[in-house]
This record gives structure tokens, C-alpha cells and sequence, in this order.
């Protein structure tokens, strides 16, 4: 299995005003295609900026990122914008769902941005919504919508340019336990099919869902090892219905 993502030495500072703060501090790690990795640490341990270089929404201050082949850890902020449309899938805790469109219309959005005619955008967007459970709301509004639909829709929109990597922040963050579960759920089927999935989370339980767990503590990984506590699709669906 060959490896999608190769972190080298990647170091993060901040300056303010006369102080410097070093939040990442020599990371060194690699993810595989088709692995499913949970990403942990307390607040201030650096894990968001970690997430921030892997979604490619930042650019570590020294070090070296490999996504897919490509070293993207130097490239201007264009080139990142169209890394981040056409090699990584977001789901956010916060949905980020444009408030005016259908869920539809939120999930095209990135074909928009990849210059995809209309017909395929909506063949491609319908096929996702229905692959994530969603066919039948794929109109409505994200008002219109409960948590957990919005946020397949959200997963939806994070899959419909086929990324090289699922990003997840803290997906299940604004969701109740049960609707939890079923996003997870969600997540196993997506991962099954032979996705790259990485979730950053601060959640034990929902760490459990992956196959790996990289633990993060003042800059630098604390411990990265096989989850071997992960959770198994017959336990999901007894969480699901309990």
C-alpha cells in the first residue's frame, strides 16, 4: 500500500509582535492510501494546525508535505486553492453549507469551481446524495434540514470531486449521540469503498471508529499507533439501534 501523505520534519511558528510560537515541532509521519486515521490531542496541542497543513489551508513554516506525489508544502496560495478543490474532501463540524442554495447546489459547488457543465454536476451531485442516504431532501434547504442530513450533505459535497483524502474537523461535534453514530456510519461505508479517510477529533469514542490513532501533545506526536480498540460495523449497529 503506498502512501498518500508524507509529512517530513514540517514545523509550525506564529510571531506575535515580538514573541515566536512554535506550535508544530518537527512532525515526521505517513498515512497510506485506503487508511483510515483518527488525529487526537488537547486543546493548544497543535492538532488543528496540523489539520490546517494537511487540508493544504496553511503552509508549514519549515518541513516538507507530499500529497498524492506532489510536494505542496512551498506552492503559492493559487496553487493551493486548486489542491484543495480537486485532491481533498472537507467535512467541517460547522456543516459550512450555503444557507440560500439546496443541497444539491451545495454539493455541485466544487464541480463549479472544477469547470464541470452543468448536466454532469447535477448527475454527479443527485448520485452522491444518494449514495450518502440522501436522495429524497437533496432539494431542501439546509433550514429545511436536520443536523444530521445537513451534514451528509456536507460528507456528500466532500466526496463528489472523488479527493484523494476525506478531512473531517470534528464532524459529529454539533450532533447528538444517535445521529453521531450514524455519521460514523457513514464514514466506515466511505472508507470501505477505498477512501483515504483522516478525522481530527478530541472524542475518545469517536477516535474508536478508526484504524489508526496519532496522538498529539505540544507540537510534536506523542504516540501513533493501531487502534486496537476500533469499534466493528456489527457494534456500530447496535449503537445505532441501543
Amino acid at each position: 500500500m503506498s502512501d498518500i501523505i508524507t509529512l517530513s520534519n514540517i514545523r509550525k511558528t506564529y510571531d506575535l509582535g515580538k514573541m515566536r510560537i512554535e506550535v508544530l515541532k518537527g512532525l515526521n509521519t505517513t498515512i497510506a492510501k485506503n487508511e483510515y486515521v483518527a488525529i487526537m490531542g488537547p486543546s493548544g496541542s497543535g492538532k488543528s494546525t496540523l489539520m490546517n497543513i494537511l487540508g493544504c489551508l496553511d503552509k508549514p513554516t519549515k518541513g516538507q508535505y507530499v500529497l498524492n506525489g506532489t510536494d505542496v508544502s512551498r506552492m503559492n496560495e493559487d496553487q493551493l486553492a486548486t489542491v484543495r478543490n480537486e485532491e481533498i474532501g472537507f467535512v467541517f463540524q460547522t456543516f459550512n453549507l450555503l444557507a440560500r442554495l439546496s443541497g444539491i447546489e451545495n454539493v455541485a459547488l466544487p464541480l463549479i469551481y472544477a469547470g464541470i457543465k452543468r448536466n454532469e454536476r447535477v448527475e454527479r451531485a443527485t448520485a452522491i446524495l444518494q449514495a450518502v442516504g440522501l436522495g429524497h431532501r437533496m432539494h431542501h434547504k439546509p433550514n429545511e434540514l436536520s443536523g444530521g442530513e445537513r451534514q451528509r450533505v456536507a460528507v456528500a459535497r466532500a466526496l463528489v470531486n472523488n479527493p484523494s483524502i476525506i478531512l473531517a474537523d470534528e464532524p459529529t461535534g454539533n450532533l447528538d449521540t444517535k445521529t453521531s453514530y450514524e455519521i460514523m456510519e457513514l464514514f466506515e461505508d466511505i472508507h470501505a469503498k477505498g477512501n483515504t479517510v483522516i478525522i481530527v477529533t478530541h472524542e475518545e469514542d469517536i477516535a474508536r471508529y478508526a484504524h489508526r490513532i496519532i496522538r498529539i501533545r505540544d507540537g510534536v506526536i506523542e504516540r501513533d499507533e493501531v487502534n486496537a480498540n476500533k469499534l466493528n460495523p456489527t457494534e456500530l449497529r447496535k449503537n445505532l439501534v441501543s
